[in-house]
């Protein structure tokens, strides 16, 4: 009888615990709607940017920007709150009563953070999700254009073209890509070799910083500017904006799409490409693509090599170029077609021939999946005896593949403290590991994370080294995770030193200066200087 007695109370002190817990909680998150009510002004109420778990539209708001299914789960940690600001003052009202009740921001543009860093947190947190904020301002005549952080690539590349076509911009190949978290970790795309990073090409900003001010470049200084633009905007401040300098294209591009085989020499070409594809004419980008398919021999798996390729030129002098630097690939006029620069956008996304250019106004992902990402840079080429050792890997493994995108021409002219971004000169290109999956569930997830993780741990002969560089809009949290506390530096240095570099010490000088308290934080964010 004692021992049920005993029993019966310790289970009454735990739903009284847990009932204080939960009042203590709503409290908080009471006075946390207040906080924001208090900070809204009259002409621009917060109240209809407010989406709590008790409204109908909450969870659809919630998953609409999930890019990667593995976080999209019931047990995903899920926000107290969605903030779908729609003017600078409600960005500032976040801030304000976040640092007030120490309710964790996450700031979300496109979602398309590979490890969702920017909606899912183990601690109570609020999303600012900034999709509402997506206008675009292309002026020809200066040649640049202001873009929100929750506009997408895609919408950005559809302006410009609205106006020119024969201007664009240097990033990514994906559409429904956020401009604010692509720019604030580098931004590359296919014209990177001629152009530079989409950092290279950004000329001003805007910034909510810890004190809840609006600044832009001039009044927020050199080196927050400098942090802000590949450094990872999120350990500084809400980006709200940026300005951006357009760059000439030709009014007509070519591009080419081909694949081989290891049975159509596949090993030769891939070695051939290692030896140019960096040295050749800054108008060409040729990205190549390593998977396991079908072989034509019954029953076994072979290792397909594609080369995706924009030259900003005629398909005449790409042609001539090719069968003098690559003669191996053997590629042909019919392989060859001619396009504006914003069809090539089309084309790099894999949308069918005759896609009309308004497809870009989607923001839905073409195909949604549960997915694994880690990078590597490649210093220099892999003998065909170490090609010959990655395809048999991954026919073992079958799952993961391998992107491999140039360096070279404008890259290698910038200095690697430039910007924060570091991997310049010396790199003959970024590697990409994927691994895509559709299986629900965690033990599908962990089985091929591992996959992904053997083939990365398999490359480690032929990579940089000291440190094993990787690109922050790569997110991979296999690389150290931030608990940001008293140890918050030393975790941060970890993962930090593998993105930035050199450049490392100085975000971390900057951060400290303009962000003391550590307010901006995520799981690899900037760390401040220890006390």
């Amino acid at each position: 009888m004692g021992t049920s007695s005993s029993s019966m109370l310790s289970l009454l002190s735990i739903i009284l615990l847990l009932s204080l817990s939960w009042a203590a909680s709503d409290s908080v998150h009471g006075a946390f709607l207040q906080c924001l009510s208090t900070h809204s002004q009259s002409s621009h109420p917060i109240s209809a940017a407010l989406y709590t778990p008790d409204n109908s539209s909450y969870s659809s708001v919630l998953e609409s920007y999930i890019r990667n299914l593995r976080f999209n789960t019931s047990t995903t940690p899920k926000p107290r709150l969605i903030i779908t600001a729609t003017h600078e003052s409600h960005i500032q009202a976040a801030i304000i009563c976040s640092k007030k009740h120490g309710l964790q921001m996450k700031i979300r543009s496109g979602g398309h953070d590979f490890e969702g860093v920017s909606y899912v947190s183990d601690v109570p947190f609020f999303i600012l999700d900034m999709f509402n904020l997506r206008s675009i301002s292309v002026d020809i005549e200066d040649e640049s254009a202001w873009v929100q952080a929750g506009a997408t690539l895609g919408e950005m590349y559809y302006r410009i073209a609205e106006k020119s076509k024969t201007h664009g911009f240097p990033a990514g190949v994906c559409p429904t890509v956020g401009a604010g978290g692509h720019f604030s970790g580098g931004g590359y795309g296919n014209m990177m070799r001629k152009y530079g990073l989409s950092v290279d090409n950004i000329v001003d900003a805007e910034l909510v910083d810890v004190n809840g001010r609006l600044l832009n470049r001039k009044s927020m200084g050199e080196d927050l500017f400098w942090a802000i633009i590949a450094g990872g905007g999120a350990s500084y401040g809400v980006i709200v904006s940026y300005k951006i300098k357009l760059v000439q294209v030709p009014a007509t591009v070519t591009v080419f799409r081909v694949a081989r085989t290891l049975e159509q020499n596949a090993t030769n070409i891939v070695y051939q490409w290692q030896q140019v594809a960096d040295k050749v004419d800054g108008d060409l980008f040729i990205r190549l693509t390593m998977d396991v398919v079908n072989s034509s021999r019954s029953g076994e798996k072979t290792v397909r090599a594609t080369f995706l390729s924009l030259f900003l030129g005629s398909s005449e002098r790409l042609l001539s170029i090719m069968n003098t630097r690559l003669p191996e690939l053997g590629l042909q006029s019919s392989d060859c077609t001619e396009m504006s620069w914003v069809e090539s956008v089309l084309f790099w996304t894999e949308f069918a021939t005759g896609t009309p250019v308004e497809a870009l106004l989607d923001r839905n992902p073409q195909v949604l999946t549960h997915l694994k990402r880690k990078s590597d840079y490649l210093k220099e080429p892999i003998p065909k005896a170490g090609l010959e050792g990655i395809w048999k890997k991954m026919i073992e493994l079958q799952t993961p593949y391998l992107v491999f995108n140039p360096y070279g021409g404008k890259m290698a002219e910038i200095s690697p403290s430039a910007t924060p971004f570091p991997h310049r000169a010396g790199n003959l290109c970024k590697i990409m590991y994927a691994t895509n999956w559709d299986e629900e569930g965690s033990e599908a997830a962990e089985r091929y994370i591992n996959l992904t993780q053997k083939l990365y741990s398999y490359m480690t002969p032929f990579v940089s080294k000291s440190p094993r560089e990787a690109f922050l809009n790569y997110r991979d949290l296999d690389l150290g995770v931030n608990h940001n506390g008293k140890n918050s530096y030393l975790e941060g240095r970890i993962y930090g030193i593998k993105y930035f570099k050199e450049n490392f010490n100085r975000l971390v000088r900057i951060k400290t200066k303009v962000d003391p308290g550590n307010f901006f934080r995520n799981e690899q964010s900037i760390p401040t200087l220890p006390y």
